[in-house]
């Protein structure tokens, strides 16, 4: 969405859509010297990324079966199963490969919770009057204790997992 568009958006839209475009800077400035990786922005990366499917998995996607009665969204598994894949593509060190992955997850992930008809819009309008309470609670939404990332042999085929339960391939380059 262009900042025009965020303004006509609904109060959960504009500030997940918001959060996603601070998530994508940080995650540009960390990597944008070739060849390394700024530590402490990709960090900050991580921790905001995690905090930010945190919110979607603790508040919003909650809130939202409540508000249907107890059924859950039809996209909420798809969601799920892609938060897994996004979460486990941070615990390995970030190398080209993990990063071009995460980018290419992040792509279509965030064009489904984005685009019409998607989450966060379903959100606002199941949310009415309750959009207001819904946004503090997700403007107050802890950050999170984020491990340093691991190398060990177990990682990189649970990536590969969570990517393939997901739909996902893991991007060489």
């Amino acid at each position: 969405m262009k900042p025009r568009e965020t303004e006509q958006a609904g109060p959960l839209t504009a500030f997940l859509i918001e959060d996603h475009r601070r998530l994508d800077m940080l995650l540009q400035s960390a990597v944008a010297q070739v060849g390394s990786v700024d530590q402490g922005r990709y960090d900050q990366f991580r921790a905001g990324l995690l905090r930010h499917i945190g919110m979607e998995e603790k508040i919003l996607l909650p809130a939202a079966q409540r508000l249907r009665g107890g059924e859950p969204l039809p996209i909420a598994s798809k969601l799920r199963l892609d938060h897994g894949a996004i979460a486990s593509l941070l615990m390995p060190p970030p190398t080209v490969a993990i990063v071009a992955t995460i980018r290419a997850v992040l792509k279509v992930h965030n064009t489904i919770e984005e685009g019409l008809g998607g989450l966060y819009k379903t959100c606002d309008e199941l949310a009415g009057s309750e959009a207001a309470q819904l946004l503090a609670k997700l403007q107050a939404a802890p950050e999170v204790t984020v491990l340093p990332c691991s190398d060990g042999p177990a990682v990189m085929p649970a990536v590969q997992r969570a990517l393939e339960r997901a739909g996902y391939d893991f991007h060489e380059k």
